[in-house]
């Protein structure tokens, strides 16, 4: 045989079996390389964060009661009413009148004494604080609509893709490049 031709040959079957081998490998990766990104919404969660708020307040309270049982009162009425029940009658009956009055009198002091205790206020003022809510948002990540190989679908990513996604052997590459080389 021609050197020549057998140099023909088997350069023509290493060209045939590198084509075929290319024609396989072609084959075997026919899937498309990327997802086409349709639409990316991003996802929000609302964070509710507490803290205290404070205010003064002016308050009106009842004044401290010096005397709890208006024992001033009563005496100061007795004395006033005894005096007064004495100038009535004469005998027998000024002693009654006397006792009657101051009795009267000491009950009447009372009941003065306690209602001005009552009315009887002094205003304060005071700090009032109470827990608000501040809010805000957080995203969370991104719900994204895809489509590949004709189909549509959504998925959920960390992060924005852009406007593709890469697909490795059927499947989407959901995960970052950049996060897969930190890893």
């Amino acid at each position: 045989m021609d050197k020549s031709l057998v140099t023909g040959l088997v350069i023509g079957a290493v060209v045939a079996a590198g084509a075929g081998a290319f024609a396989g490998i072609k084959l075997m990766n026919k899937g498309p390389e990327y997802a086409q990104v349709l639409k990316v919404t991003p996802l929000t969660k609302t964070i509710h964060t507490p803290r205290q708020e404070c205010h003064d307040v002016t308050v009106t309270q009842q004044a401290p009661v010096k005397d709890q049982h208006q024992v001033v009162g009563s005496l100061a009425g007795a004395v006033l009413g005894g005096v007064l029940g004495h100038q009535v009658g004469g005998g027998s009956g000024r002693d009654l009148a006397t006792i009657a009055g101051a009795a009267g009198g000491g009950y009447a002091g009372n009941r003065i004494q306690k209602n001005l205790q009552d009315k009887d206020t002094v205003t304060a003022v005071q700090q009032q604080c109470s827990t608000v809510y501040d809010q805000s948002q957080k995203q969370t990540g991104y719900d994204v609509r895809y489509r590949l190989d004709g189909r549509e679908a959504t998925v959920k990513m960390d992060h924005d893709p852009g406007d593709r996604i890469a697909v490795r052997d059927g499947r989407l590459m959901l995960h970052d490049s950049n996060d897969q080389a930190k890893n």
